[in-house]
């Protein structure tokens, strides 16, 4: 695997290794040993997630301020701008956000640390998003930063206003939100 660092260091873009001809393609797309060993970090996973979403579905940017869970994010059908923003008040990037393509085709994978809300739009017709996580979802801890926070910033690749869930609309300014 090829992993490209980002400007926000603990943020990373993992690009496995493809083997593909005219029949289809093969990867692997998670090897825990390879994974630790390519990254330098120490991570296990203990729950997998799968969501489908339609064109223009925003979802983010959530975090859970306790259990603050890593997740390891992809795309298996369609493209999606997928985000992380750095909630961690002693970090110098904090407030600072990182945005990247991840499709079916380029089969990127992003590695988004504790201490990150994170969020995506989907930018095809439908997509198929799945992510790994490092400590069980906890609703009672889940809370939402607002996907257009003006402090933010953050540049959505949308021309509309995205489709957002009702717990989405109530997204919290970063100023005004629990911080880790």
């Amino acid at each position: 695997m090829n992993i490209i660092p980002t400007a926000i260091p603990d943020v990373l873009i993992i690009e496995p290794k493809v083997f593909g001809d005219a029949r289809g393609f093969f990867f692997e797309s998670f090897n825990q040993q390879a994974f630790n060993q390519a990254t330098g970090l120490d991570v296990h996973f203990v729950q997998d997630n799968h969501s489908r979403s339609a064109k223009g579905v925003l979802r983010g940017l959530h975090y859970q301020i306790q259990q603050p869970q890593g997740k390891l994010v992809r795309v298996v059908r369609g493209a999606v701008f997928d985000v992380a923003v750095d909630i961690r008040k002693g970090s110098p990037t904090f407030g600072k956000w990182l945005g990247v393509e991840l499709t079916e085709d380029n089969h990127r994978q992003m590695w988004v640390p504790p201490g990150f809300a994170h969020g995506f739009v989907v930018l095809s017709d439908s997509a198929d998003f799945l992510y790994k996580t490092t400590d069980y979802y906890a609703p009672q801890h889940e809370r939402c930063i607002a996907w257009n926070d003006p402090n933010i910033g953050i540049q959505w690749p949308v021309v509309t206003e995205p489709s957002l869930s009702a717990k989405d609309q109530q997204g919290r300014a970063l100023h005004d939100a629990e911080a880790f």
